[in-house]
């Protein structure tokens, strides 16, 4: 006689699965908020500026959008393939983004 399945067991490993991947989504998201300077934006003007990116139809935007992304990141990766520079590339990564935010202001 063959052995029943566990669907209880089985259900509770899936949700498990997909708490984690939420998880996981969660986080990613938060580390590119992070690493592409918006986390200096207010919760109000990034929530904003998503709610239009999200409504926008328009095939045109998306693609730039999605070659501009797609810059972003090999440009990182490329900055953080060395590893030995990389500690000493984020120390000036961090004074350097300190720069342009005081010389924005000073723009204004």
């Amino acid at each position: 006689m063959r052995k029943p399945r566990d669907y209880d067991a089985e259900l509770k490993a899936l949700e498990d699965k997909a708490r984690e991947l939420k998880t996981r989504k969660v986080q990613q998201l938060g580390e590119l908020v992070i690493a592409t300077g918006a986390d200096a934006l207010t919760a109000d003007e990034l929530a904003g500026a998503l709610i239009v990116l999200a409504e926008t139809t328009d095939a045109g935007k998306r693609e730039a959008w999605a070659k501009r992304g797609a810059a972003f990141f090999q440009g990182r990766s490329r900055r953080s393939s060395p590893t030995p520079d990389r500690d000493h590339g984020s120390a000036q990564t961090q004074s350097g983004g300190a720069q342009p935010a005081s010389g924005a202001a000073g723009a204004t």
